[in-house]
C-alpha cells in the first residue's frame, strides 16, 4: 500500500486553528505537574527517610503502587471514580472534567517518581554532612535547608529534567479521556480534512522537536554538574 502524502496539509492556519490551544495545554499540564509531582514526591521522600516507621511504611506503598501500574490506568481510574457533581465546585464546572482529572491524576502519579529522584539525591550526599550541621547546632530543618538540598538538588535537577521529557510525552495519555491535548489537536486537524497520516506524522516531529531540545539541556546540565564535582 502507497501513501500519498499532501505536504500541502502543513501551515501555519493547521497550527493555529488546531494545534496551538492543544500544545498550551500539554505544556500547562506539564509545568503544573512538575512543581506539584516535586512538592508532593519531597514530602513522600521526606517521610520514607525520616518520617515515623507507619508514615514510611504509607510513602513506601504509595510510591512502589504508582509505579507499579500504567499511568493511563491511573488516568481513567481517576477519571470514572470522582463523582461528576464534585467538579460543579471547580471553576467552568463538569465542563472541565477531563482537565481537572489530568492536572491531579498526572500530580499524583509523577509525584512517585519525582519522589524517587529526592529520596535518591539527599541519600547521595555524605552523611558527614548531616552530621556536622548538627555538630553546628542545626535543627532538622536547618540541616536539611542549609546543607542536604543545596547539594541534593545540584544532582537532581539533570534527572528531573529527564523526567520532564517523559511527563511531556505521557501528556499524550489524556487524549483517553478526552482531554484537548496536542496530540488532540494533531487528530482533530486530521480528521477535519481527511489526512490523518500528515497529521500524526507532523505530531511526531512535533514531539520530537521538543523532547530533543529538552534531552540537550539534560545533557549540558549533566555536564556542568559533572564539572562541579
Amino acid at each position: 500500500m502507497v501513501v500519498n502524502l499532501d505536504l500541502s496539509f502543513y501551515s501555519w492556519d493547521l497550527l493555529r486553528s488546531f494545534v496551538i490551544s492543544g500544545l498550551i495545554f500539554s505544556v500547562k499540564l506539564t509545568i503544573v505537574a512538575t512543581i506539584g509531582g516535586i512538592l508532593f514526591g519531597t514530602m513522600l521522600a521526606l517521610a520514607r527517610l525520616s518520617g515515623p516507621i507507619w508514615l514510611a511504611r504509607l510513602a513506601t506503598i504509595y510510591v512502589n503502587g504508582m509505579r507499579s501500574v500504567p499511568a493511563l490506568m491511573v488516568i481513567l481510574w481517576f477519571f470514572l471514580l470522582v463523582p461528576p457533581g464534585f467538579y460543579q465546585l471547580l471553576p467552568g464546572g463538569i465542563e472541565h472534567r477531563a482537565e481537572y482529572s489530568a492536572y491531579v491524576t498526572f500530580i499524583a502519579f509523577e509525584a512517585a517518581y519525582f519522589g524517587e529522584i529526592v529520596r535518591a539525591g539527599i541519600s547521595s550526599v555524605s552523611g558527614g554532612q548531616a552530621n556536622a550541621g548538627r555538630a553546628l547546632g542545626m535543627s532538622y530543618v536547618q540541616n536539611m535547608r542549609y546543607v542536604i538540598f543545596p547539594q541534593a538538588w545540584r544532582t537532581m535537577i539533570p534527572v528531573f529534567l529527564t523526567q520532564v521529557i517523559i511527563l511531556f510525552q505521557d501528556t499524550s495519555l489524556v487524549y483517553a479521556i478526552g482531554a484537548y491535548d496536542m496530540l488532540k489537536g494533531f487528530e482533530t486537524a486530521g480528521r477535519n480534512f481527511s489526512r490523518p497520516v500528515e497529521a500524526y506524522l507532523l505530531a511526531a516531529v512535533v514531539f520530537f522537536v521538543i523532547c530533543f531540545a529538552l534531552s540537550k539541556a539534560a545533557n549540558r546540565l549533566n555536564q556542568r554538574v559533572a564539572i562541579i564535582r
